[in-house]
């Protein structure tokens, strides 16, 4: 998990275990980018804005917006309160090593 000063430690750790139970995935990203964002709307309220890659077997078949339904149900408790916005890239094993 890659933290540039979180407005809630840990914060990103929580999305990155979340993703971990839920796919079984050879690699995960979290970027914490809440910095960039300092002074926007969402910003203010305390939830974080976050880059996420994940390279699973579980995207297997599954289209680009599927996969990312999948995410969003996977981290549907941190949105809102936790993650005002979210970035996501989903890979394939096959996909990750092309």
């Amino acid at each position: 998990m890659v933290d540039a000063d979180s407005a809630s430690p840990g914060r990103g750790d929580r999305i990155d275990a979340k993703l971990r139970a839920e796919f079984d995935p050879i690699h995960v990203e979290v970027v914490d980018e809440s910095h960039l964002h300092a002074g926007h709307a969402g910003a203010r309220s305390g939830a974080g804005h976050y880059r996420v890659t994940i390279v699973s077997q579980s995207f297997e078949g599954a289209g680009r917006i599927e996969r990312q339904r999948l995410v969003y149900g996977a981290l549907a408790d941190e949105i809102g309160p936790e993650i005002h916005a979210l970035s996501i890239k989903t890979l394939t094993p096959a996909e990750w090593l092309r």
